[in-house]
């Protein structure tokens, strides 16, 4: 979950930006601190909760996704209100870019199975282009195209769109394995969403009513600021968050590490979001669960970075008691 890009040009030779969308911008970015803490606080087993599965955190999630992308639309109009900085917009949208390309090598390195090929800097950085014949369309317009493209998904799937080089558009019938995935159908449709919002805005003169209202006392101020630098907190906090609490982890592991009904719970809905059977679900989890309370007893207490570290491990170990023995082998099959 990102910030826009697009900004104001030089202040010098367009209307001065607006105070209250930097303010907007800082508390979307104030939101995901607070659920990639809460997620990294699960991750680590500090708090029972898993934001990840957890379908009201998941909806919290979505939501400051969709303000983020709304404020990107919303950032192109007001950037042309005195014509685009074409300079500005290119060195916002290389930055961009480059940090997207950044994050898919690391995720990549760290966790190849489920690394990010589309998240949210993916797609600001594709919609900041794909919204530009947008910027000056009727407002009217541009609100249909939106609801068009994010209903789409919703109402067909298109098994041909499934293939790994169009995952991005968002219209194949599976969902990839990644661990942050906004594909262009239907996340676009909220950019194009903040784009008619701030068309309408300018028409009705709004955005003189908006520049009256300043970001003060510390409360505002620190919001501002944070909206105005949102790149760069977006791509430092999570590692800042996930290595200060994997240090206290070494240091003093939580405990109990898994909570039984919530790893069944969770495991379950990963097994059943792969196309597996309920029953093979139901089986397959409750062998990794057994593996796990095993290696607690002969341990103590494992971490659950420990324990998410040990995992193909006991996933593996539970397949190989699964395979049927070889049709010469005096075992019996189970």
């Amino acid at each position: 979950m990102n910030p826009q890009i697009a900004s104001p040009p030089d202040p010098a030779v367009a209307p001065p930006r607006l105070p209250v969308v930097d303010v907007a911008r800082g508390v979307a970015i104030a939101a995901m601190f607070v659920y990639h803490f809460t997620w990294d606080l699960g991750f680590f087993g500090f708090i029972e909760l898993q934001a990840s599965v957890d379908p009201g955190w998941r909806w919290f999630a979505k939501g400051i996704a969709s303000s983020f992308l709304m404020l990107v639309g919303v950032g192109i109009v007001l950037a042309d209100r005195g014509g685009m900085n074409w300079r500005a917009y290119g060195r916002r949208l290389g930055l961009v870019t480059a940090a997207a390309a950044g994050i898919s090598l690391a995720t990549w390195y760290a966790t190849p199975d489920e690394f990010i090929f589309f998240g949210i800097l993916h797609c600001i950085a594709l919609s900041s282009v794909l919204a530009l014949p947008f910027r000056r369309a009727p407002a009217w317009f541009t609100a249909i195209v939106a609801a068009a493209v994010v209903a789409l998904p919703n109402l067909a799937r298109f098994p041909a769109l499934a293939s790994p080089a169009l995952l991005w558009l968002g219209l194949g019938d599976t969902v990839p394995r990644t661990n942050d995935y906004e594909p262009v159908f239907p996340w676009f449709g909220l950019v194009l969403a903040g784009v008619a919002l701030a068309r309408f805005s300018l028409a009705a003169g709004w955005d003189r009513r908006l520049a009256a209202i300043r970001a003060s006392g510390p409360v505002g101020r620190t919001l501002a600021f944070a909206g105005r630098h949102s790149l760069p907190l977006y791509l430092l906090h999570q590692p800042l968050f996930f290595g200060a609490l994997s240090l206290l982890a070494s240091a003093a592991p939580p405990r109990p590490a898994v909570q039984p009904a919530d790893f069944q719970t969770e495991c379950r809905t990963s097994c059943r979001a792969s196309g597996a059977r309920e029953a093979l679900c139901v089986s397959a989890c409750g062998c990794v669960e057994g593996k796990i309370r095993a290696a607690e007893r002969a341990e103590i207490s494992l971490s659950q970075a420990e324990i998410d570290r040990r995992m193909p491990g006991f996933v593996a170990a539970c397949q190989r008691e699964r395979t049927p023995a070889a049709p010469d082998s005096q075992e019996p099959k189970p």
